[in-house]
């Protein structure tokens, strides 16, 4: 699978702007005026709204057009590519003491996983080894995408458990917090100290499909 790198580093303010002219955009098929900006982020000044806009310009997000107005500049800026960056591996199978390093990033719309403003330095991959998951069509090789939030009972999960490392799902037997596989062949991971959830999955990256 090709991997497609984002270029653009922005910050989170310049993100909430690049999604407001986006959005804008699509909705009146005109960007917005910097008065528009400046009202709906609460601005001081339209000073500060060139600053943002010249800043984004620099980045190749927006151009100031003829009209003098400010917007998205081209088709696969829009695509919102968020660049993930993927922290190793994680196995679904027996819990593995191991450092995780990241290793690269992706370049991955959210949308398709019904995200359109990720907050920074929430969101993660980790590629996955082992079996345990298959049942929940997680294969060895895949990316897992995972978002740091509170879990629920049902979530899939990247957990901490006993000083290792496992990709489960979060089940309650008996009043009892466990990690279950979606592979019969392994049990139930009981917790005897300690169980964190580093993240929620939110999304798979399939590789390797001929």
């Amino acid at each position: 699978m090709a991997v497609r790198l984002n270029r653009l580093m922005l910050t989170d303010r310049q993100e909430e702007i690049l999604h407001f002219i986006s959005d804008y955009q699509d909705a009146h098929t005109v960007p917005p005026s910097t008065r528009v900006v400046q009202k709906h982020f609460g601005f001081g000044s339209q000073t500060s709204v060139i600053r943002h806009l010249k800043a984004l310009a620099a980045k190749k997000a927006v151009e100031q057009l003829a009209d003098g107005s400010w917007g998205v500049k081209a088709k696969e800026v829009q695509t919102r590519l968020f660049e993930l960056p993927v922290y190793g591996s994680i196995p679904a199978g027996i819990p593995a003491m191991q450092e995780q390093e990241p290793v690269r990033t992706i370049g991955v719309d959210l949308e398709w996983f019904g995200l359109r403003r990720p907050r920074r330095h929430h969101l993660w991959g980790l590629e996955v080894t082992g079996d345990s998951m298959i049942g929940a069509h997680i294969c060895p090789g895949d990316i897992g995408i995972f978002e740091r939030r509170d879990p629920q009972v049902g979530d899939i999960l990247a957990a901490w458990v006993d000083g290792g490392a496992t990709l489960k799902r979060l089940a309650r037997v008996q009043n009892k917090l466990v990690l279950r596989a979606e592979n019969p062949k392994y049990p139930d991971i009981v917790p005897a100290e300690q169980l964190e959830a580093q993240g929620v999955l939110i999304g798979v990256i399939r590789r390797g499909i001929a």
